[in-house]
């Protein structure tokens, strides 16, 4: 089954709310009323409600379906109960000014709307830099038990071909215990999207073959990631070909439950995970699928701000798809 499938096939009828606050945007509209329609989720537009449905008249969209919040006229009492959630939730941090302040923000608003429960999770981005996005997300939402930061996957498919490259979007420079913890949130990323994994911990050495700092961080990652997760079949270090192909893995790392059969693929850093992703991408003839924000406690998406309506509505559908994860 084509990915987006499986996932519409999942999520379907299970009633998942997402929160869009960039209700006003048409890419955005066109994508929720699409999602409601065939019984997704259930779209929250957060927004003027007059710009809002200016927009939806200006290109036929019937909103029928779609909750409309505008923040600006969002009940006093709810309001003053938000506020009081955010001050505890930020635990000295931040006082009741500050907090109203930020909530002015659709995109404060909408991490709130997710943490007090009232949706699921956000999707953002399209009109707003990523840092708007993950920065209400961090400070309210953060991190699942687990995970000290949050990183990004990609979903590499081509025909049946399917796998996670990361982190390929976030941490620049990682020591070993962050790429442990990159390593099980990837894991859990390919199980949301029907993979079974089996985690390779890139290097440019396999099992020792050469000796340097870098290598040295991969291993003990390796180490570290198993001992968090020991269900898992997670391997390393190895370099790619030997991750991937049965026959180098043979003479390289014969003694793996990983080598040669890798569907889950760790960087080391981020260069070498954002040029990795982009020549399977260009080179390889990959569709590259995200980022998929990984390690928060509730699922937050971030969008290109080029994105079309079609990926509006492809990352909603993978956020509620975490969401049932």
């Amino acid at each position: 089954m084509e990915l987006f499938e499986q996932l519409s096939s999942q999520i379907k009828g299970q009633g998942k709310t997402l929160v869009f606050p960039e209700g006003e945007d048409v890419r955005i509209q066109g994508a929720a009323v699409r999602l409601a329609a065939e019984e997704l989720v259930k779209p929250i537009l957060l927004g003027s409600k007059a710009a809002i449905e200016a927009t939806a008249a200006s290109n036929n969209f019937d909103l029928s379906g779609l909750q409309i919040i505008d923040p600006a006229e969002y009940p006093a009492d709810a309001r003053e109960k938000m506020v009081d959630a955010l001050v505890e939730r930020r635990n000295g941090k931040t006082d009741a000014a500050t907090a109203s302040k930020w909530l002015e923000d659709v995109n404060y608003f909408g991490t709130m709307l997710v943490y007090l429960e009232v949706a699921d999770g956000m999707v953002s981005g399209a009109t707003h830099p990523t840092g708007d996005t993950v920065r209400p997300a961090l400070q309210i939402i953060k991190t699942a038990p687990g995970s000290s930061r949050i990183s990004g996957a990609f979903v590499m498919q081509r025909d049946d071909e399917r796998y996670i490259f990361a982190d390929a979007a976030i941490n620049i420079d990682i020591d070993a215990q962050t790429m442990a913890e990159i390593a099980v949130q990837s894991a859990n990323t390919a199980k949301v999207f029907g993979i079974d994994p089996k985690v390779a911990m890139l290097s440019f050495s396999t099992k020792g073959s050469a000796k340097a700092p870098q290598v040295d961080k991969v291993a003990e990652a390796t180490q570290l990631a198993k001992t968090a997760a020991p269900e898992l079949a997670i391997d390393g270090e190895l370099q790619f070909d030997a991750a991937f192909v049965e026959s180098v893995a043979a003479a390289k790392a014969p003694e793996s439950e990983v080598a040669g059969h890798a569907n889950v693929f760790v960087f080391p850093d981020l260069q070498s995970g954002n040029i990795g992703y982009k020549i399977a991408q260009r080179l390889g003839g990959f569709e590259a699928i995200g980022p998929v924000l990984q390690g928060l406690a509730k699922p937050i998406s971030d969008l290109s701000r080029g994105a079309n309506e079609e990926d509006v509505y492809k990352v909603a559908i993978i956020t509620a798809a975490q969401a049932l994860a």
